[in-house]
């Protein structure tokens, strides 16, 4: 067997980050030959290059929205796991105020 255990986790996920590169690569190239199309007096070199620069910008872009998006998740993550450790607290004082009213009660009633 494998000396060296694999993080399945980690690696679906760098699976999932290479596939999404991909998906975004074509996107884009598919967007600056589009573009690059509409621009008929442009050479044949002019054209490569204008699609080589287009393509870059667009995965420039999506890298940034991806780093948005990462980082507003890890705060939403961060928020809604302080307002779950709340609640749990909450709920545990309340489950515990309760139980001592009823042995509170018990103890009356059987006295």
């Amino acid at each position: 067997m494998d000396e060296h255990p694999v993080d399945t986790r980690a690696f679906l996920n760098e699976i999932e980050g290479h596939l999404l590169l991909a998906s975004e690569r074509e996107q884009g190239h598919a967007a600056a030959v589009r573009f690059a199309a509409s621009l008929d007096w442009l050479t044949e070199h002019q054209r490569a290059e204008m699609e080589r620069r287009f393509e870059a910008e667009y995965l420039a872009l999506a890298r940034t929205s991806w780093q948005h998006t990462a980082k507003r998740a890890r705060e939403v993550r961060g928020e809604y796991g302080e307002a779950y450790r709340d609640l749990r607290r909450r709920l545990l004082a309340g489950w515990l105020l309760t139980c001592a009213a009823v042995a509170v009660v018990l103890l009356l009633v059987c006295v």
